[in-house]
């Protein structure tokens, strides 16, 4: 064992020791992984608990470890063979739920297709476009993604995010808030009490905890799980292919921000797993990955993917950079998304669990988003460009009947918080003088 370098991506642990470090990245990830799936599919308006939502499920395990696997092991140019962990995005949801609100999910599915594909041609020019996006920017955009996305997790803290399951009686109860902040209560715990496997996965515990207390006070049915299979491939376009221009423009302009994200995250691994820079070979397969991977969930019912920024840290922490261990956690996964009856498992999480898990999940999402931006500096120019993004982007959201004459997707877009904030951040910070 001493004479394995941990700092080559090339090395190979024994597997007494990398089965462990491949199910830590899982446990770190696997939370994050499935909750955009569950955000969209409600708001696409399928039954909390039933089959269509159970398959995106698996299809966000599923095609989490496909494009891990692409990222690891490669293909050609393909893949920036390092231990990046790749996962369903946080960034997508404000689009893609709005976009299946109004549209469908056969048009979310579609625009996801286009934009993997546009996403995997970024690879070839990557580099060149790094300009257009600095922390400035970046930061600014994550930012948004968590504060509209906050709302969303009070609701299912509070029992509902529908207006029929908001209009409820027992909306906000006492049951509903305990079941919530036992899952905080118990992340927070083991996030700072503890340390290494235990700490990585506290969100992941913290949603075991808070469903042993929803089980004890009647909140849980199993008859999903009852009669869900335990194999089920994958079909093929399950929505079938519908185009739209705004949403193909709306999920494109996201994917340009989540390539750059990708990028920043392939640094950041060879940085704290081997002291060096990026090539851009690695920078370019990267990239390439990210896309391939999002185009081929898509074609299967599975939304876009991204590199997981947590597990970088994980590779910072334990000094083992072997892609090899990032490998075995994407075939976990791939196994995992197989089997129907883990999916309904999850899906059967009552959604004041759920809350608990993405207040902290939102928030923190949020708090990266601020730490992006505690890199620049606020000068006058930077902090125009910061106000009137977030302003513009977050307040049609918050009043989308501003916007009530704009044609069907341009509103959803418009009020999406994250397209139009990410929009004007590129465009004042490319049009705007630098300071003196």
């Amino acid at each position: 064992m001493s004479d394995i370098n941990y700092g080559d991506p090339n090395a190979t642990p024994p597997m007494g020791q990398a089965i462990p470090l491949g199910l830590q990245h899982v446990l770190a990830m696997f939370a994050s992984n499935v909750t955009p799936s569950i955000i969209v599919a409600g708001a696409a308006g399928l039954a909390f608990g039933g089959a269509e939502q159970v398959y995106l499920i698996q299809m966000a395990m599923l095609f989490a470890g496909v494009a891990t696997l692409f990222q690891t092991v490669g293909m050609g140019p393909i893949g920036a063979r390092l231990p990046i962990m790749q996962g369903t995005s946080f960034a997508f949801v404000g689009v893609l739920a709005g976009v299946a609100a109004t549209q469908g999910l056969s048009v979310a599915l579609t625009a996801c297709l286009i934009a993997g594909i546009i996403h995997f041609a970024l690879g070839s020019v990557i580099q060149k476009l790094r300009f257009m996006f600095p922390p400035l920017v970046t930061g600014l955009v994550i930012l948004a993604i968590g504060l509209y996305l906050i709302p969303v997790a009070i609701k299912y803290a509070a029992g509902g995010a529908a207006d029929f399951q908001m209009a409820a009686e027992s909306f906000g109860s006492l049951k509903h808030w305990t079941v919530a902040l036992t899952v905080v209560v118990v992340s927070l715990a083991c996030k700072f009490l503890t340390k290494g496997l235990i700490s990585n996965a506290a969100v992941l515990i913290g949603l075991i905890a808070g469903y042993c207390v929803a089980i004890l006070a009647g909140m849980v049915s199993f008859g999903g799980v009852t009669k869900a299979a335990w194999f089920q491939v994958p079909t093929v376009m399950p929505y079938g292919f519908e185009f739209s221009l705004g949403a193909v423009i709306g999920v494109t302009l996201v994917s340009v921000v989540s390539a750059i994200e990708t990028v920043g995250d392939a640094s950041a691994t060879t940085k704290a797993g081997a002291g060096r820079d990026a090539t851009d070979d690695e920078i370019a397969g990267a990239t390439y990955a990210d896309g391939l991977g999002t185009a081929v969930a898509a074609v299967f019912g599975g939304l876009p993917n991204t590199s997981f920024s947590q597990n970088v840290g994980i590779v910072g922490m334990t000094g083992i950079m072997s892609r090899h261990v990032v490998t075995i956690a994407g075939i976990f996964l791939i196994v995992c998304g197989l089997i129907p009856k883990i999916g309904a498992v999850i899906s059967s999480m009552p959604l004041p669990v759920l809350g608990g898990g993405v207040i902290v999940m939102f928030g923190m999402v949020a708090a990266a988003g601020m730490n992006m931006l505690t890199e620049v500096k606020m000068s006058r120019r930077n902090m125009i460009i910061i106000s009137v993004s977030l302003a513009v982007g977050l307040g049609l959201n918050l009043v989308p009947s501003a916007v009530q004459y704009l044609p069907g997707i341009w509103k959803t877009l418009a009020t999406s918080a994250v397209a139009p904030t990410a929009l004007l951040a590129v465009v004042l910070n490319l049009m705007l003088p630098q300071d003196d």
